[in-house]
């Protein structure tokens, strides 16, 4: 009866979630998304201090595998719903791309404790990457992704020899003077289109062209839905990685070295192996989905991977709270968003978010959602 209840719970709960997501991304009037958010806020803190979330929380944690497919089926029932509306699919499909690059960074920052302030970089390098690749190659683009990626560790491996000699907020410095550099030389570069940018082909998968509409028995579905799908893919992947590594001696060592670098080498941990890959790790993950958003936008300029983005991810993981997955998409979501829905705030974003982060620091320093505690199964000592 209890196991009932509480699917019956997640249920109720998905199904509001989705059809709230729905109606703010469907709604025009700043009026309409301004109820719609001081709604959303006010539920948070209601279930907070009541315990309802705390509740829904632990039923999630009970069904996991059952919340998991009702949270993917209301994704899906949102971009059904918004089959035909091209700037909102995108919108939903860039809230995606910024999950999965942060994921990224998280695996760097959450899990290893590594500071890095460049993740526009390198998400710019695989952009740049799938614009030359796909306007001068024949190469599959499913495999320029993956070139993306892998050209993101070798530029990442200028910077490991600075980034593993310092520590804390020097080592944040490197990562911003690397951001601020990288797009000074994507700037000077005429052959990755200067200042003015550079075009990009959209992604064709097997003869699939990604940038045409979709028609279904008469329905017209925006192209967007193609990308909203290979990102949906995408991040599913990503969320299966990051887990798989969080519970695996990999991220064990990763937490070793992240909460106390002394300790850790004085039992024998490689702090210079377990930087280098969480280095790796994460900026694959960003070249990756950086070449995936080059290709779904069409165009790319230096504008696309400034410091201020940089900020703004890792804002995101701050907000979300440090090593939280969930936390990561419900603030990824928050972030981009709503500035998009409210155009009034659209020049002062920089500004809320730093506010934002500030507030999140001094009154949930874990974050909207706290990491998890680690945990290991049980051995059949224990269990006796």
């Amino acid at each position: 009866m209890k196991i009932l209840s509480n699917k019956i719970g997640i249920f109720a709960a998905t199904a509001v979630l989705a059809v709230y997501v729905a109606s703010l991304m469907h709604a025009e009037s700043q009026l309409t998304v301004g109820i719609l958010s001081v709604l959303f806020g006010s539920a948070w803190f209601i279930g907070d201090k009541t315990g309802a979330s705390q509740m829904l929380d632990k039923g999630i944690k009970e069904n996991g595998r059952f919340s998991s497919t009702m949270f993917l089926a209301a994704i899906i029932g949102v971009a059904i719903y918004l089959h035909d509306d091209h700037f909102n699919l995108l919108m939903l499909t860039t809230v995606m791309v910024f999950v999965i690059a942060c994921l990224g960074l998280n695996i760097q920052f959450g899990y290893n404790g590594l500071l890095n302030f460049a993740g526009a970089a390198f998400f710019g390098a695989g952009g740049y990457t799938a614009a030359v690749l796909t306007q001068n190659t024949q190469i599959p683009h499913l495999l320029i992704l993956l070139i993306g990626g892998i050209v993101a560790i070798l530029i990442g491996f200028i910077l490991i020899l600075p980034v593993l000699r310092t520590r804390g907020h020097y080592a944040a410095v490197v990562t911003i003077a690397f951001s601020l550099l990288f797009r000074t030389l994507v700037e000077v570069s005429p052959a990755l289109g200067g200042a003015q940018g550079s075009a990009v082909k959209g992604l064709n998968i097997l003869g699939w062209e990604f940038n045409k509409n979709i028609d279904i028995a008469g329905l017209d579905i925006s192209f967007y839905m193609n990308y909203f799908v290979l990102a949906l893919i995408l991040l599913l992947i990503a969320i299966a990685f990051s887990k798989a590594i969080e519970r695996s001696w990999i991220g064990l060592n990763f937490d070793t070295v992240r909460l106390d670098e002394t300790a850790a080498a004085c039992f024998g941990v490689n702090i210079k192996r377990w930087k280098i890959t969480a280095f790796a790790m994460g900026n694959f993950i960003l070249g990756l989905i950086g070449a995936f958003y080059a290709m779904m936008l069409g165009f790319i300029a230096p504008n696309n991977f400034t410091f201020g983005d940089s900020l703004i991810m890792v804002s995101i993981i701050l907000l979300g709270g440090i090593g939280s997955i969930p936390g990561i998409i419900l603030a990824s979501a928050i972030v981009i968003i709503l500035p998009e829905k409210l155009q009034g705030i659209q020049e002062y974003r920089f500004l809320i978010f730093a506010v934002g982060v500030i507030l999140i620091l001094l009154f949930r320093p874990n974050g909207l959602i706290k990491r998890k505690m680690r945990q290991f199964p049980k051995t059949k000592a224990q269990g006796e």
